[in-house]
């Protein structure tokens, strides 16, 4: 395989198990994401589908062991601030506090975004911020259609509000994947609409996306293929027709659930 960037996987996993604090809570994992594919990551609250996320953007570490593997890109070992610019990571708080740091509030939405080049949660004095930087902020709002944005302080905008800013902190460095862990959390019913037509944007752009969710709702028309995770292991993967099924998911959830089709939407009671 070649070891750059423009490897055709985003992601190889081999026998990979992951541990936080005392605690294995990822085990044997084996998965392989082409860069550019649509995924959904589906499982119950505590299934470890968080910690794969982590375990993707190497904020957590496999546990080293004869076997295992981890490469992303084509490569098994990166520079992390090199790495982070081939994806971005959006991550919804519980309340929509999503966005880092307790100078996010007082930032305006262009300089939050901006901001998203140095992980930072403003642009503090010590950072350069070149003309190019301002350019990627502005088409990454645009994209967005979130340009109304710029000069608004992030903590007078709404949950969506916010959900937009940090989806274009993650695209500043036009990412070929977009990992998305929980992005409806927090969003009422018409956020919640605007979030899945932009992600539908994207993906129809090139942008590959992998959604980490419990919620089914959340699972675009793109996104062929689903990953079904409990307790820390990867228990089906295959086409969403075979997977999205009542007796998969009821199995799954450990419930009872009944599925509904809305057109090409899916959702659950």
């Amino acid at each position: 395989m070649s070891q750059s960037a423009n490897s055709a996987d985003f992601l190889e996993l081999r026998e990979v198990n992951v541990a936080r604090g005392d605690r294995v809570v990822l085990h044997e994992l084996n998965l392989t994401i082409r860069a550019g594919e649509h995924v959904a990551i589906l499982g119950p609250n505590g299934c470890g589908k968080s910690t794969l996320i982590l375990a993707m953007t190497c904020q957590l570490y496999p546990i080293v062991r004869p076997g295992m593997l981890v490469r992303i890109f084509g490569r098994e070992r990166w520079d992390l601030t090199e790495l982070r610019r081939h994806f971005g990571v959006v991550s919804a708080g519980p309340m929509g506090a999503e966005l880092p740091g307790e100078r996010t509030a007082v930032t305006p939405g262009l300089d939050a975004v901006i901001a998203g080049f140095f992980s930072a949660s403003t642009l503090w004095p010590n950072l350069h911020v070149t003309d190019e930087m301002r350019e990627r902020a502005w088409e990454a709002l645009k994209r967005m259609e979130a340009a109304h944005l710029a000069e608004q302080l992030v903590g007078t905008m709404s949950a969506g509000e916010k959900r937009r800013i940090m989806i274009a902190r993650a695209l500043v460095h036009r990412p070929r994947q977009l990992l998305l862990d929980e992005p409806s959390n927090a969003l009422d019913l018409a956020a919640q609409r605007e979030l899945r037509e932009t992600l539908r944007r994207l993906a129809a752009e090139g942008t590959g996306l992998v959604m980490v969710t419990h919620h089914l709702g959340d699972i675009l028309p793109e996104i062929e293929r689903v990953i079904l995770m409990r307790e820390g292991r990867i228990v089906a993967d295959g086409p969403r027709e075979e997977l999205l099924t009542e007796e998969h998911l009821s199995e799954l959830f450990h419930a009872p659930l009944r599925i509904g089709r809305d057109a090409e939407w899916l959702h659950s009671w």
